[in-house]
């Protein structure tokens, strides 16, 4: 049983990226493939898809992973903000933009998984899951 499924999506993001694969896979959940529909409307994904596997007790999620025209990394930062030990909460009025503008932060909120500026324009706040630029 894993703890922290949420970090575990973000390491497999992380060294996927550090090797420069074209995509990574792992088991898949709602919460997961929330996050993975946020990172593909703010433009740090291609695409994603949900592969049902015979044999398998889960389906799995696979993320195809942008990079740039001369192979920079679109992902440069991705870390979790709030811990199993420790929740992190932001309301409308404390968010603030990520890096200038340049990066975001994932929320879960009341309306699903939203980006900070998604939840700064529908005017909710939420846990912060992670801060991506």
């Amino acid at each position: 049983m894993m703890t922290d499924p949420i970090a575990d999506m973000l390491t497999r993001i992380r060294n996927a990226i550090a090797i420069e694969n074209s995509h990574v896979e792992m088991p898949t959940s709602k919460v997961k493939v929330g996050v993975a529909e946020v990172l593909k409307r703010e433009g740090y994904i291609w695409d994603f898809e949900v592969e049902e596997v015979e044999g398998a007790p889960r389906a799995t999620l696979r993320l195809q992973l942008k990079y740039g025209p001369n192979g920079e990394r679109v992902i440069q930062h991705i870390q979790r903000a709030s811990k199993p030990g420790r929740r992190r909460y932001e309301g409308v009025r404390d968010m603030k933009p990520v890096l200038d503008g340049l990066g975001i932060e994932i929320l879960s909120t009341n309306k699903g998984m939203l980006s900070n500026r998604e939840a700064k324009e529908q005017n909710v706040g939420g846990e912060v899951l992670a801060t991506i630029w």
